[in-house]
């Protein structure tokens, strides 16, 4: 009788765990996109994004490219070491996001989702932010690969508050709100900053727990290297 391969754990799971980060990425770029196209007020680094943007005239995909780059160093500063497959997990992650978010920004503005009624526009950015905790929550359980940003979230997470999401947020949200304030000084001028940034600072973090708890239960956090 002819053997049969011995497919390990690991190898059964590989093709759900990649089904659940692809789903993921593009729900996080939906959310994202969707909030820059209400400009009723981004997630703090997609708001931070937007604001050096109109500040340097350089186009969002290419700034949430650098603001990415920069999150990686952070991210290496708090492991204490230079992980090749971290970094390029990370390049691998951000430059499809960045481009998804750039593209569904658009079509979404061309659809005239701006002409909505206030009220109409102030839910969908709420939902807009809800979607992005919640694909982090997805991605940061999967652990194949991350974007920077929400590694850094991650990190701290585990590392510095005991897995406490809402502290973390909060923390990680320190360096985009900092490039805020630089830039509403150099210009005197604030985009992307409203009811859903203020929604995205007080609650994102609680929608990153609730969703580990609620959607994908049996999804627990993976290979940990903090």
């Amino acid at each position: 009788m002819e053997k049969q391969p011995v497919v390990n754990a690991h190898q059964q799971e590989l093709p759900l765990m990649i089904g659940y980060f692809i789903f993921s990425i593009i729900l996080n770029s939906f959310g994202n996109a969707l909030t820059v196209s209400l400009n009723l007020g981004s997630a703090l680094w997609t708001a931070a994004a937007v604001n050096i943007a109109h500040t340097t005239l350089i186009p969002l995909s290419f700034v949430l490219v650098l603001e990415g780059i920069f999150a990686i160093i952070i991210n290496l500063v708090l492991v204490g070491k230079i992980s090749f497959s971290r970094i390029i997990g990370y390049l691998l992650f951000m430059f499809p996001f960045a481009y998804l978010v750039g593209i569904l920004s658009r079509e979404l503005i061309l659809l005239g989702i701006g002409n909505l009624p206030l009220i109409v526009r102030v839910v969908l950015d709420c939902i807009g932010i809800i979607c992005i905790a919640t694909a982090i929550s997805i991605y940061q359980r999967v652990n194949l690969i991350l974007h920077p940003c929400d590694d850094m979230m991650q990190i701290v997470r585990f590392k510095f508050f005991r897995g406490n999401s809402v502290i973390a947020q909060l923390a990680s949200f320190f360096i985009p709100i900092t490039a805020i304030i630089i830039t509403v000084m150099s210009e005197r001028q604030l985009f992307a900053v409203n009811i859903g940034t203020v929604f995205s600072l007080l609650f994102q973090g609680y929608f990153v727990g609730l969703a580990d708890r609620k959607v994908l239960p049996t999804l627990k956090h993976r290979k940990l290297d903090i």
